[in-house]
């Protein structure tokens, strides 16, 4: 093995191919797109050379701000939901459901694999108010209350959106958890028991600073997923009620394809990469010496 990563010519044979489809995927599209941000128009109007003006567009733009806002807002909710769902189902597999764990494991990670419109459309109709009463709002009425029309005001559309896609994606990061947990020795958490510590206290003590590593990587990958959520919101709300729910990403859709200025949609693809560079930087020089010490 030694041998082979040491000839140069061998390492550009197997990581030349790779190197090179990735480099066409990924980095050829997000040079042209930094391209468009010093243009304005689309394909079919012709481009004009704009210089900067779709930056200082940006910090004139009134709606850039609620949809920074939401899209902040979204991500840390959806983020905190997922790993900390993902991280108690976890652990439920690992201590409590031993022997039923891989049937629950399929069926909780089932929702992953669904098409993100057809659990759109199932969480439009539990949540329905018009024409027809949906699962949600006849459980509320039965005991009394008032049927909410989920899908006509901000908070509650934001809700809807959480609710659905951490279900949708606990199953993920409950796996993946998982198997951060399988690597915990088991003569340490044998050992802790026979000194007298409870479950929980073996959790608090060893199993959560050992897992951290993991957990570290399942807030990187999940921020950054939720940061550049699209598909989800754009089934479920389509960025409504109004604007309210409408993120970088999809307001970055509406500018380039609706609207026809790919330069400014350029310009704000750009700046949500850079939000997912500062956030990425942050949290790992914020656990960075957690992890030292673990």
């Amino acid at each position: 093995m030694h041998s082979v990563l040491g000839d140069r010519k061998s390492v550009a044979i197997l990581l030349g191919p790779a190197l090179l489809v990735y480099s066409l995927i990924m980095l050829v599209p997000m040079l042209w797109s930094l391209g468009y941000t010093f243009f304005t128009g689309s394909v079919i109007s012709g481009f004009t050379w704009a210089g900067t003006a779709n930056f200082s567009k940006l910090f004139d733009d009134p709606a850039l701000p609620d949809a920074l806002w939401f899209t902040v807002k979204y991500a840390v909710v959806i983020t905190v939901g997922q790993v900390l769902v993902g991280y108690l189902l976890a652990l439920l597999y690992v201590y409590f459901l031993r022997r039923a764990g891989s049937v629950i494991r399929t069926l909780v990670f089932f929702p992953v694999v669904l098409p993100t419109v057809a659990v759109a459309l199932l969480f439009q109709k539990f949540f329905e108010y018009a024409p027809q009463t949906g699962p949600v709002n006849a459980v509320i009425e039965a005991f009394g209350g008032t049927g909410v029309d989920w899908f006509s005001t901000p908070g509650h559309a934001f809700l809807v959106v959480a609710l659905m896609d951490i279900w949708r994606s606990m199953g993920f990061y409950a796996v993946l958890l998982y198997a951060g947990l399988l690597d915990i020795p088991d003569e340490m958490m044998e050992a802790a028991s026979m000194d007298g510590a409870g479950t929980w206290r073996q959790i608090r003590s060893i199993v959560l600073p050992l897992s951290l590593p993991v957990l570290v990587s399942s807030l990187v990958f999940s921020i950054n997923g939720t940061l550049k959520a699209f598909d989800s919101i754009y089934a479920l709300t389509g960025g409504g009620p109004g604007s309210a729910t409408t993120p970088l990403t999809l307001y970055m859709y509406q500018t380039s394809f609706a609207y026809g200025d790919y330069g400014y949609g350029s310009t704000i693809a750009l700046t949500l990469t850079m939000l997912c560079l500062l956030v990425t930087i942050f949290i790992f020089r914020g656990t960075r010496r957690d992890l030292a010490q673990g």
